[in-house]
């Protein structure tokens, strides 16, 4: 069995409200186990003898059908956020900016999002691996930013989230308890 990370994408944001205690008592049905949801903003670590690509599949045919909208997610092991926040070269608590991790499920998109960034003026970005990129943003600014302004057009929407630096930390710490 298997221990991984599921992030969603756009929960308690834009008119789609999930309580994660019915988020959790759906996912019972499924083939999960050690379901802990972590923060409203949709982060769940769970163990599954499925693959990565097993459990976004059955994660997001549970929100489809308990909660009934097009619902996408980021699967990824446990030890691999572990790895993420290890190589983060931003920290994780600074008064003057806020580092993001944007997590994708499509490395092509990731990688077309990451060049995208890359030609953005005063852009601070990391490549963390091919699900994963590292970036700063100004405290109080997020969502003002030109790199999230970027990450959040349509064309990114169906294969990538992004969290705080310290959440992912969290769901770290969370994840190795499993």
């Amino acid at each position: 069995m298997s221990s991984y990370a599921v992030f969603l994408r756009g929960v308690n944001v834009g008119g789609i409200t999930i309580k994660m205690a019915e988020l959790k008592d759906a996912l019972k049905s499924r083939p999960f186990s050690g379901v802990k949801t972590l923060l409203a903003s949709g982060n769940v670590v769970l163990s599954s003898d499925l693959s990565a690509a097993g459990v976004k599949k059955e994660f997001e045919a549970c929100l489809r059908e308990a909660f009934g909208y097009d619902a996408w997610v980021v699967v990824l092991a446990s030890d691999r956020v572990g790895e993420l926040v290890a190589v983060c070269p931003y920290p994780a608590d600074d008064s003057s900016t806020h580092t993001y991790l944007t997590l994708g499920s499509d490395a092509d998109v990731l990688a077309e999002l990451y060049e995208a960034g890359r030609a953005l003026d005063g852009t601070e970005l990391t490549l963390l691996g091919p699900e994963a990129l590292a970036w700063l943003a100004p405290a109080g600014g997020t969502l003002d930013s030109p790199f999230s302004k970027l990450s959040s057009k349509p064309k990114y929407k169906a294969s990538t989230t992004t969290r705080n630096l310290r959440t992912m930390i969290k769901v770290r710490d969370a994840a190795a308890l499993l």
